[in-house]
């Protein structure tokens, strides 16, 4: 897709879009409709989901509003890829969308197609106002959330089936991102203070991350580097998934019901002994490897096995925005002790945008920094992701902290 404008903020906003656009699509490129079809669980979305989804946001929130001869694609698209808006009208329910074999790929294809022409439109049509232009940001960004999200959902998928195929090849720009090598002094320490955190205003931020405040702040140490496969090798070996004296009692409890005895994707039966389940396929696991597909409470337990702690997220942010840590933003989102709570001041936005974080804020845990599936430039060190503490099929690991 090629917008053409002139210099200025629609020009800018071209370029944004074109790029951000065509990345969804050359990520689901060597899927197969069948692979863009599934959904695995209830928490995952099929691909080709997420193709419509992201499409119905800019036209429902963008060329709806904005675009005086738009033209909807399908009316019965509102019903179908609608996410949770409820200002936006019913939608269909979320454990179902893998049941949606129509409309086929095709056709979401055209409908992106569709929606992107009217965008080429809009903004070849003049300078967007500071409304439009937000909200044409607004859904970028939101693209680039489901982005990561096409790829960890479907490497659930791939993981689910007994072939377990790769979801990506060597070629990919993910397999550069290498985490760099063990820091000499593993552990950074801050005397603590009063500090401010939060995002400054300068940029995009999504609304969780302000506004920027004050918090006090005890001395802590936070590792540089990630915990490693090596290093949860050895809680698993001391018996760490069998003793309940480092678990909190609702991990205790998924442990028993669910039957874990190590992250989510490593494979230790029969043929699989010592592999492990990556986005390059099964794969010998490497020490070296960040921990990745754990849940808040197997973090939460190793790190007390550890004699260590997880880091709040404001002790992760002010570390993160000063250097101290490696592999920040890249590699795996970071679980922290924090629970996903409104910052002091924090008011929704007005409209159906007010629901794309606040009401999410119970029952969730904080991760911080960026994963190897975060799009290139999404992340930033006042980020706030959030998922609920048993989930387990994000790229999530964790760093340790501990008191001074």
């Amino acid at each position: 897709m090629n917008l053409e404008v002139q210099d200025g903020r629609a020009a800018h906003l071209a370029r944004r879009y074109s790029a951000v656009r065509a990345h969804s699509l050359a990520l689901s490129a060597g899927w197969s409709a069948e692979d863009q079809q599934v959904q695995s669980m209830p928490d995952a979305s099929p691909t080709k989901w997420h193709l419509a989804h992201t499409s119905w946001f800019f036209e429902t929130l963008v060329l709806r509003p904005h675009a005086a001869d738009y033209a909807v694609f399908d009316p019965e698209f509102a019903f179908l890829f609608n996410s949770y808006y409820e200002a936006l009208g019913p939608r269909h329910p979320r454990p179902q969308r893998g049941l949606l074999t129509r409309p086929p790929l095709a056709r979401v294809l055209a409908y992106r197609q569709h929606v992107d022409t009217a965008i080429s439109d809009l903004l070849q049509a003049g300078e967007p106002d500071a409304a439009c232009a937000s909200m044409i940001e607004l859904g970028v960004q939101h693209e680039q959330q489901h982005q990561e999200l096409m790829l960890t959902d479907l490497m659930h998928a791939f993981w689910s089936q007994p072939t377990r195929p790769s979801l990506l090849d060597r070629a990919s720009p993910i397999a550069s991102r290498t985490e760099r090598p063990p820091a000499a002094d593993a552990w950074a320490e801050h005397p603590g203070g009063q500090w401010e955190i939060g995002h400054d205003g300068a940029g995009f931020c999504f609304d969780n991350e302000r506004p920027r405040h004050r918090v006090w702040i005890e001395p802590f140490a936070i590792a540089r580097d990630l915990v490693r496969n090596r290093d949860l090798q050895g809680f698993i070996d001391a018996g760490g998934y069998r003793e309940p004296r480092w678990w909190l009692s609702d991990g205790w409890a998924r442990v028993q019901t669910e039957g874990w005895v190590a992250p989510a994707y490593w494979l230790d039966e029969h043929e699989h002994a010592g592999m492990e389940f990556t986005e390059f396929g099964v794969q010998r696991r490497d020490p070296d490897r960040p921990v990745s597909q754990i849940s808040f409470y197997e973090a939460e337990a190793f790190a007390a096995w550890a004699g260590a702690r997880l880091p709040t997220e404001a002790e992760w942010e002010l570390a993160a925005s000063r250097g101290l840590l490696n592999d920040a933003l890249d590699q795996r989102w970071q679980w922290t002790r924090s629970s996903y709570e409104p910052y002091p001041g924090y008011r929704p936005a007005a409209g159906a945008v007010g629901e794309y974080n606040g009401k999410f804020m119970v029952g969730q845990r904080v991760l911080r920094g960026g994963s190897i599936a975060t799009p290139p430039g999404h992340a930033r060190a006042t980020y706030r992701n959030f998922f609920p503490p048993e989930a387990r099929w994000q790229f999530s690991g964790l760093r340790l902290a501990r008191d001074l």
